[in-house]
């Protein structure tokens, strides 16, 4: 037996040696394409025609190779020493069977059968498609790979036909093959296959709280039971089955859609669902009461991104009996530098109650007197800071408070100075305690920056038009007294 295993693996290298056109196609199976190799691991690769083989073995003791095709009959030649019908056989069959007939003519004769060249074939994809093709395929393409970017709406996955060559046709169901792995509903493809793909019948949609949402379409007979237990996989536990929702567009009274409500007992008594039907299962979540807090706050949407000055209102679910510590410590991203978390408060019907929620933020032991409520409204007011200018400038006023700016800048805010009213550019600077300031001081918030009306041109101007007057009457009462007598 030994010396057996010896001579083969001498005669097998010997072969490859004497004729490397043997060596260079063994190589090409796995250098010319993946669905050589596919095939040859696969036990699936049935025997097709357009295939190319190598037959290689020795007849006494002399090397012998050829190429084989396999062609529509399906009829193989093994040499002079036997005729295979290899319809319907898979590689491995073919190749047990070819090497069989051999090593019973020339017994340690070596034989290998090598699949060299798996073939291509084209098929016919028809009915509810976006256009009639032609596909190439081969022998390990299923039917589902074919119809990707083809479908139309109405194309059905669970009705396809698919008749063969020799025009036996059989129908498949796409549904069964991906939700439970039953390859026998989606094929491998033949050489002349035409591939019908039928119209829906009934489709439905549901969702909400069920372990599958989608569209699905329903077999004959199939109704609200099926789509929920078997389509949806069945309710979540969080479901709420005695407040589902129908919307009915087929068939219905008015022309919008019908609202249906059904309960757990239309599930067990299967309802008759229609085309189109759109099934909402809710949750019990959605009757966990709500708060409203607005102001300077920001919502889920934006706290990726940069602060803003614009007001959010966010809507919070909580559970009865939350205290306002708990809910605002479990939401610390509400809040930025410009929320005057200190001076909060909460509207509770007509009601307006302070909240100073800065002891609540980081104190996990802290607890708030005040319990959340169905419907209340926490207002969190922007923490925004002042600058006033006031005196000889052109627009009196209070600005917003920027960081590292200089006096002359909030007086640039105000319109610049009045020229006639101030000269020098003589200020007063004074902070929040009333403390006066430098020119070079920084500038903090609610300071009070005051121009002086310090141009002595502008107070004569002010004050001459009195002095004229009254220069004026003395004059004329002087002259009257004068032509009076008065004065001889």
């Amino acid at each position: 037996m030994k010396r057996s295993l010896c001579l083969v693996t001498i005669f097998l290298s010997v072969l490859i040696a004497v004729f490397p056109q043997v060596s260079q196609e063994i190589e090409a199976t796995t250098d010319f394409s993946v669905n050589i190799e596919l095939a040859l691991s696969s036990p699936d690769y049935r025997v097709t025609a357009g295939d190319v083989y190598t037959l290689a073995y020795a007849a006494n003791g002399i090397p012998v190779t050829y190429t084989i095709i396999v062609d529509s009959t399906y009829r193989i030649q093994i040499s002079n020493l036997g005729l295979i019908n290899a319809d319907g056989k898979t590689y491995r069959q073919l190749k047990t069977e070819a090497e069989a007939i051999v090593s019973n003519n020339y017994p340690l004769s070596g034989a290998q059968l090598i699949l060299t060249q798996p073939a291509s074939f084209s098929v016919y994809i028809t009915g509810e498609v976006g256009v009639t093709a032609i596909r190439t395929t081969w022998a390990l393409a299923r039917l589902s790979s074919l119809l990707g970017g083809n479908l139309t709406a109405y194309s059905s996955t669970r009705d396809i036909t698919v008749t063969s060559a020799s025009g036996q046709s059989k129908t498949y169901d796409l549904f069964q093959a991906r939700r439970y792995g039953d390859l026998k509903e989606d094929p491998y493809l033949r050489p002349g296959d035409i591939i019908k793909i039928n119209r829906i019948d009934r489709v439905v949609t549901i969702t909400g709280s069920v372990e599958r949402p989608g569209t699905y379409q329903l077999m004959p007979g199939e109704n609200l039971s099926e789509l929920v237990t078997k389509y949806a996989s069945n309710v979540t536990p969080t479901a709420d089955p005695s407040r589902i929702e129908l919307v009915r567009y087929v068939a219905a009274e008015t022309d919008s859609g019908d609202k249906i409500y059904l309960s757990e007992q239309d599930i067990a008594n299967n309802y008759p669902l229609h085309h189109l039907d759109a099934i909402t299962i809710p949750s019990i979540i959605d009757l966990i009461p709500v708060m409203f807090v607005e102001g300077a706050v920001r919502g889920e949407e934006t706290l990726e991104t940069a602060e803003s000055n614009a007001a959010n209102r966010i809507t919070v679910r909580f559970n009865q009996g939350e205290n306002y510590a708990s809910l605002v410590q479990r939401n610390r991203g509400w809040f930025t530098a410009i929320s005057d978390t200190r001076n909060a408060y909460l509207i509770r019907g007509e009601e307006r109650i302070p909240l100073n929620i800065n002891p609540m933020l980081y104190d996990s032991s802290y607890r708030s007197q005040y319990f959340v409520e169905r419907n209340d409204t926490l207002i969190i007011p922007f923490r925004q800071y002042f600058v006033t200018v006031a005196g000889a400038v052109a627009i009196p006023g209070r600005y917003p408070y920027i960081p590292d700016r200089e006096w002359d800048y909030y007086v640039a805010l105000a319109g610049g100075f009045v020229t006639e009213r101030n000269t020098r550019e003589a200020v007063t600077i004074k902070d929040v305690s009333g403390k006066t300031m430098k020119k070079t001081d920084a500038i903090t918030p609610e300071t009070t920056i005051t121009a002086k009306t310090n141009a002595g041109l502008y107070y004569f101007n002010q004050y001459a038009p009195v002095f004229t007057t009254i220069l004026g009457l003395v004059t004329t009462v002087l002259s009257v007294m004068t032509v009076a007598g008065v004065f001889n």
